[in-house]
């Protein structure tokens, strides 16, 4: 029978610690980003797009065809400049892994060097990590992630990462953007329509702007009412603006 000290029993006692204490870390971040990004233009561009015209007294079917048109415009140009950046950043991973990958094998002695500069940055003393880095010389990969992770701050890409972005990006400025659209779409007078528009569309802002303080681990009410100003800004500022080129014009 082993004992309580017995190495044997360790990994099933700290196996069952960690299932009971639960742990639980949002690890969604980037998809969340996405879509935070994805549904703030999507509410807030077509929405002062819409109030401008209105402002210009355009009629309810021309500020949709227009609102239309840039949801699709926008919705395109968001979702590549998302792939772009994805595809930006696996591509500087990679180049990085290489060189690192190249270190390593021409000049382990100062790679290893590093990792015990890493390690002393957190209070360990020599014979303190010293294991540790002979550990990960006798692990090539494990000493590559390593030196990847802490040295120069880089997570490994999902390989689908660029498309995916893409996607979520569009997807969610195409839902956001149907929102402020909607009541022109029922509504034949524009300022009818406008008008409901922003109070629709500040809802949708508050609600948005509260989803997204609860999963970014901000404060939801002031994260609501962040969103919200912002977009009652744009639209103000576009409303006031085609106000203005009407009178020039008149």
């Amino acid at each position: 029978m082993k004992g309580a000290g017995d190495g044997g029993e360790r990994p099933m006692l700290e196996t069952g610690l960690i299932s009971m204490h639960g742990e639980r870390h949002f690890t969604a971040g980037e998809v969340v980003r996405d879509v935070i990004m994805g549904v703030s233009d999507g509410l807030t561009v077509p929405f002062a797009l819409a109030a401008g015209l209105s402002g210009a007294r355009a009629p309810s079917s021309l500020v949709l065809t227009a609102g239309l048109a840039e949801v699709a415009a926008g919705a395109i140009s968001m979702g590549l400049g998302g792939y772009l950046a994805a595809k930006s950043e696996a591509d500087h991973y990679e180049r990085e892994l290489e060189r690192e990958q190249a270190e390593i094998t021409t000049v382990p002695d100062i790679e290893a060097a590093e990792i015990g500069e890493i390690m002393a940055q957190y209070g360990l003393e020599p014979h303190e990590y010293g294991p540790v880095v002979k550990g990960l010389q006798r692990r090539p990969e494990a000493w590559l992630d390593f030196m990847m992770r802490f040295e120069l701050g880089l997570e490994k890409p999902e390989p689908r990462r660029a498309l995916q972005s893409a996607m979520t990006i569009a997807l969610a400025y195409i839902l956001g953007g149907l929102v402020p659209l909607l009541p022109y779409m029922l509504m034949p007078a524009a300022q009818d329509a406008m008008l409901t528009s922003v109070g629709v569309t500040l809802a949708a802002l508050l609600f948005f702007g509260y989803v997204k303080g609860r999963f970014t681990g901000t404060r939801p009410v002031l994260s609501a009412l962040q969103t919200t100003l912002i977009g009652a800004m744009a639209s103000a500022a576009a409303y006031g603006i085609a106000k203005a080129v009407q009178g020039w014009t008149i």
